[in-house]
């Protein structure tokens, strides 16, 4: 880490930063755990990442740690369906101080995610587990060699790898256990599952 990255640090206001971390705790609004965080702080020190990706904004506090870890103070496209949290998030990304660092699209990841064609180093999944395969499928199109795709929240409370088969919650867990199958299948990649928070799937692009 060097001295000129340091000094770029100094510009995000890390009080705000965690004044959000709080809110969201507050308001059960499902941030990014701070084991979770510490692995793909790690992916981000090794890795650089210059773009990166993120399904499911929520208030930004996942996207203002990303800025925050990269030391090429990284580009972030985020996608976010909810109005009122991406209204949130902005105006969080300007109290941090990132916002001329993310760039915020509102509405559904399923329609948005076709309409891209950046290439990103970096894909970030943390949103509908329902949708996680068409997730996986587009954050490949826009990858390339080395890109590191992210999912989190993929074991889900521990029912992804049980007999759990409720109603409720069937759809998001027979399609969280296909991206499962998917990234390990897929030759093109090479996978790993991470037991931190509700676990954590890692693929990188060959």
């Amino acid at each position: 880490m060097g001295v000129g990255f340091l000094k770029e640090e100094t510009k995000m206001n890390l009080d705000e930063l965690e004044k959000v971390k709080v809110k969201a705790l507050e308001d059960h609004i499902p941030i990014i755990m701070d084991d979770t965080l510490k692995v793909i702080k790690e992916i981000l020190d090794e890795r650089k990442p210059k773009r990166i990706l993120e399904i499911g904004t929520a208030v930004g506090y996942s996207a203002s740690q990303f800025v925050r870890f990269s030391e090429e103070k990284a580009i972030v496209d985020t996608i976010e369906l909810d109005e009122e949290r991406a209204k949130e998030a902005i105006e969080n990304f300007k109290r941090i101080g990132i916002l001329d660092n993310v760039n915020l699209m509102i509405g559904n990841a399923v329609e948005i995610l076709p309409t891209l064609n950046e290439k990103y180093d970096m894909i970030f999944i943390d949103a509908n587990k329902g949708k996680y395969p068409i997730f996986l499928q587009e954050a490949i199109r826009l990858s390339h060699k080395g890109t590191v795709i992210i999912a989190d929240n993929i074991l889900y409370k521990g029912y992804v790898l049980s007999d759990y088969n409720k109603h409720k919650q069937r759809t998001a867990v027979r399609n969280l256990r296909e991206y499962i199958a998917d990234i390990v299948q897929d030759e093109n990649l090479d996978s790993q599952i991470l037991n931190v928070g509700d676990g954590l799937a890692i693929s990188i692009v060959k």
